[in-house]
């Protein structure tokens, strides 16, 4: 009898290795955006993506060390905002760059609030309110089924994109034609 023995690799060792093969990810850029008053706050995330449109809900993980995740587990409710190529300030500053935190990162841009309460960044390619169905932890972060409640989108824009540790913006007439040699939709099958 043939066995298979699977040595497990020191996961201290992989961090590098797996940092480098998830920055070969494409990932759209949103704000997750929580509480409301004095308390509200948000982060920048890669990691959105939709879940099901019947009904219409989202997955997003996040880091349970940052500092919305208390408020996102105490009020269940978040906004997901989708960012446009011309909001990179916005996304630096939900980073946390140049130590920015709570409500200073809301400044310079307009936000709204809906049905949940918690800001919405107008302007952005969509902004979605949302009610946490269910979080799921593991490891260091915590897996987030977000049902929307409320949904704004913005006409077509460039988007704002993660790869490679930077910023890179996409836009779809631009991008379209340089694909299409590669098997990607022709514009002009597009209604």
């Amino acid at each position: 009898m043939n066995s298979i023995v699977r040595l497990m690799p020191d996961a201290t060792a992989l961090q590098p290795d797996f940092r480098s093969a998830m920055r070969q990810l494409v990932g759209g850029v949103s704000v997750i955006t929580v509480g409301r008053g004095d308390e509200v706050t948000g982060m920048t995330v890669s990691s959105l993506s939709s879940l099901s449109i019947e009904p219409a809900s989202v997955i997003v993980s996040l880091n349970r060390n940052a500092s919305s995740w208390p408020i996102l587990q105490r009020e269940r409710v978040f906004g997901a905002n989708l960012l446009a190529a011309g909001q990179v300030g916005v996304a630096e500053r939900f980073s946390g760059k140049g130590g920015l935190r709570g409500a200073e990162r809301f400044a310079g841009a307009e936000w709204r609030k809906h049905v949940t309460g918690v800001p919405l960044l107008v302007g952005a390619l969509a902004a979605l309110d949302c009610e946490v169905e269910e979080i799921i932890e593991r490891h260091s972060h915590g897996i987030v089924i977000g049902r929307v409640v409320h949904v704004e989108v913005a006409p077509q824009s460039a988007a704002l994109a993660y790869w490679h540790g930077g910023y890179v913006h996409v836009d779809r007439d631009e991008d379209v034609a340089r694909l299409a040699p590669l098997g990607g939709p022709d514009p002009q099958d597009e209604p």
